[in-house]
């Protein structure tokens, strides 16, 4: 992870009652721009039940990420910039605001790719010849 970075979150508040009751799964989401703007896309927040059921409640919508100008252009720079990635890592509490830690980082190149699975195949095998050698 190359840069992080702690972001606000414009929410509802049957979304603020259930992300407190933890129901919420942002293992699917991803960060989008639109006119200058980073929106959390597919992060899934399953409705209490003990929120009334005025209105219409969609269980993954368009979340607008609260940033900076200078962070925003940062992101969207690195994220036109080839091999890099925008990734929602965590959604926490700080104080009384519901907070997005957004991770930056840089993808592996097909050499590194080959050098881990060539590092794991040898593992693989020393402990075979470990095992072997008992």
């Amino acid at each position: 992870m190359e840069n992080t970075f702690e972001a606000g979150l414009i929410l509802h508040g049957w979304e603020v009652k259930s992300i407190r009751k933890k129901m919420v799964d942002i293992s699917s989401s991803y960060l989008f721009f639109k006119e200058n703007e980073i929106y959390l896309i597919g992060i899934n927040i399953q409705p209490c039940q003990l929120v009334s059921m005025t209105g219409v409640k969609k269980k993954q919508r368009n979340i607008k990420i609260l940033l900076k100008k200078k962070e925003i252009h940062f992101l969207y720079g690195k994220y036109k910039t080839e091999g890099y990635s925008i990734v929602a890592l965590d959604l926490y509490w700080k104080y009384a605001w519901c907070k997005l830690k957004i991770g930056v980082s840089k993808g592996k190149t097909k050499h590194d790719k080959r050098l881990h699975i060539k590092n794991k195949e040898w593992n693989i095998q020393k402990l075979s010849l470990k095992k072997i050698l008992r």
